[in-house]
């Protein structure tokens, strides 16, 4: 800008200059009329600032747009951070608002299975008093130390029966001593399997202790086994001494013949369960007793809840024989009601010779 002032000082002081030059001669009016006209060209470096302080301002005005469209610029700029700004703030909202809200959530979900856990600690810690079991399933041997507090043997016990009599001590044993006699009876179908109640009268005695018959009833297959082998069925005659001492006689059974007194059983049954007959004939449990009285022996317990231990068992070796017609009469009525084989735990077994 400086520069184009200068420029046009220069150019009016020029100018002046010539204005202010006297004339050389009168002859020669027309030369020298002539030579205004000639003096345009010296007139035009006078013109020269004129023209240019258009690009000046031209350049002028291109750096003054060119600032306000960095103005503009700038504007837009901080307008869109802001604008960010502002939706960053409203994700960091969102996002604490969500993580509260699952916070919440998870909290109220901890509460709930604290609470349920609780719940279920209450009623595990509650005295188990059930009187419902079976041979297999949800109730079956596996939870009976589950169902009820005092049945805590068939699962912890560790002289538990029946077992796989192998490898038995061969000895002499005492012979069993047996005093049956024809009895009333009555029976119950419980459920769980034929059980017969015999009258009082009848006795075994077995090392030095008498034992009298309380009941007897059937299980299917034979629960007990011999070096790995079982039967299709077996009898337990359950006794009781008098200082309340059990002895289970185990009377196996094969098929064959049929037995009179399991067809006088089966004769009388109850037509429903949990239901009991008395007839009014007499039973005579010698039936059920093989000839040859020899035995193997071991301390056990019973094998259905409350699994009692210390009970005393004699397992007759000698099967006795019930009909094809006779055991498929109580498959129809109980197909499988035996506890699996338990674990020996090296307990002493004794055989007779």
């Amino acid at each position: 800008m400086r520069n184009l002032i200068a420029l046009l000082v220069l150019s009016l002081f020029a100018a002046t200059a010539n204005a202010n030059e006297p004339t050389k001669s009168t002859a020669k009016p027309a030369i020298a009329d002539a030579k205004p006209a000639g003096i345009v060209p010296s007139i035009k470096p006078n013109l020269k600032p004129a023209t240019a302080s258009a690009p000046v301002a031209s350049a002028a005005a291109t750096q003054k747009s060119e600032d306000q469209a960095e103005v503009d610029l700038s504007v837009r700029i901080a307008e869109k951070l802001a604008e960010l700004r502002v939706k960053q703030t409203q994700r960091a909202e969102e996002a604490s608002r969500a993580r509260r809200v699952a916070d919440a959530r998870r909290q109220k979900e901890a509460a709930a299975a604290a609470a349920i856990a609780a719940a279920a600690a209450a009623e595990a810690a509650k005295p188990k008093n059930g009187t419902h079991w079976t041979y297999e399933g949800e109730f079956g041997p596996q939870n009976w130390s589950k169902i009820n507090a005092a049945w805590a043997a068939c699962n912890t016990g560790n002289r538990q029966s029946p077992i796989d009599l192998r490898d038995g001590m061969k000895v002499d044993l005492e012979q069993i001593t047996f005093d049956y006699h024809p009895s009333s009876f009555n029976e119950i179908d419980n459920g769980h399997t034929i059980q017969v109640n015999v009258s009082g009268g009848n006795f075994l005695t077995v090392g030095g202790t008498t034992y009298e018959l309380q009941q007897f009833h059937f299980h299917r297959p034979g629960e007990e086994r011999i070096n790995g082998r079982g039967t299709e069925m077996v009898v337990h005659l359950v006794h009781k001494s008098y200082d309340n001492k059990i002895a289970i006689l185990a009377v196996l059974l094969e098929r064959g013949d049929a037995n009179p007194m399991i067809q006088t059983v089966w004769n009388n049954l109850p037509l429903e369960k949990h239901t009991t007959v008395t007839p009014s004939i007499v039973l005579d449990v010698n039936e059920i007793l093989p000839a040859r009285r020899d035995y193997f022996t071991y301390m056990g317990s019973l094998s259905e809840p409350p699994c009692t231990e210390n009970v005393l068992w004699l397992v007759m070796k000698q099967p006795m024989t019930a009909s094809p017609q006779q055991m498929a009469l109580f498959s129809r009525l109980y197909p499988f009601n035996s506890r699996p084989v338990q674990q020996s735990n090296g307990r002493m077994i004794k055989e007779s010779m």
